[in-house]
């Protein structure tokens, strides 16, 4: 079983990454219609946890919902991401997430808004981390509507091997170690702080909302039997939009530069806390926070 879920040596010689560099430049377009069910849908997932908003303004990261890849059944992988080799180059390793990125907004979508994303790969870099070998996809977005550009994003995307319990360790063992940790409040210096119940509903409706099939977020079984983490995990998207809309609940508007980053998966299965601090400058301190005291998302704001 073991030996299923690592990379073989044959498949870490195919990891030519110079050979990938053919993918580079190259452009998707897709486009979407920001309806008032999506907007109706957004809201009830996540209220309370959303900004307030000029009239006609939509919440800020419901550009995420839009104009996500419809595939066929056939063109998903076992994990229930869209298979690579498209756009995305094929890198193989098994896990792909959201590493981080940065969104520079220029004025906020509205409702009835016609969006038109292209997309560029930009960069695609392998390193080696203390977990293996790694690969990093940058995606560059510009997100234009009659009003012209309001967004420009960089996504970067990473490829990991699969993570794997201790030896001798089952899933369920490892799941109960992760709860033994003891539980931590944050700091008492926030200027603010949200909740959030980390529940596979929130999760579920979530993926909906963004069409991904990933099954790590609803799948425990999967989750924990062969991807290794400790549970169903919290998207990396949901993590960055409840920051970004805690970033201009504090700051009053939609921060003109958010910057965010992950820094280890955030498990299902209880509170998280997402939390807000004002800097000198201007600038906004943000992350998202386990019950247990470990970050798991962090991020920079500034007007």
């Amino acid at each position: 079983m073991v030996a299923s879920r690592s990379i073989a040596a044959t498949e870490r010689a195919a990891l030519d990454f110079p050979s990938l560099a053919q993918w580079l430049g190259r452009t998707r377009e897709t486009s979407d219609v920001l309806t008032p069910r999506l907007v109706d849908a957004y809201r009830a997932t996540l209220t309370p946890h959303l900004a307030d908003m000029e009239p006609g303004a939509a919440p800020p990261a419901i550009h995420w919902c839009l104009a996500p890849e419809v595939a066929d059944a056939s063109r998903m992988g076992a994990d229930g991401h869209l298979l690579t080799g498209e756009f995305l180059p094929p890198i193989p390793l098994p896990r792909r997430m959201w590493a981080g990125g940065r969104v520079e907004t220029s004025a906020p979508l509205h409702q009835g808004d016609h969006v038109t994303r292209r997309s560029k790969i930009a960069a695609i870099t392998r390193k080696e981390g203390r977990s293996g070998t790694l690969g990093f996809v940058t995606v560059e977005h510009e997100l234009d509507t009659d009003r012209g550009a309001v967004i420009r994003e960089r996504q970067d995307l990473v490829y990991r091997e699969a993570a794997l319990p201790a030896p001798g360790e089952t899933p369920g063992e490892m799941r109960a170690r992760a709860a033994a940790v003891p539980a931590a409040a944050p700091p008492a210096d926030c200027d603010k702080v949200w909740t959030i119940p980390a529940s596979p509903v929130l999760l579920f409706r979530y993926s909906a909302l963004t069409f991904n099939s990933h099954r790590i977020h609803y799948d425990q079984p999967y989750a924990m039997g062969v991807e290794g983490y400790a549970g169903l995990v919290v998207q990396g998207p949901l993590q960055a939009t409840l920051l970004l809309n805690l970033a201009a609940t504090i700051g009053g508007s939609t921060p003109r530069v958010f910057e965010y980053r992950g820094v280890a998966p955030l498990i299902a299965g209880g509170d998280f806390f997402v939390c807000g601090r004002r800097e000198t400058g201007g600038k906004l301190e943000c992350w998202t926070q386990s019950s247990h005291g470990e970050r798991s998302m962090e991020a920079r704001a500034s007007w």
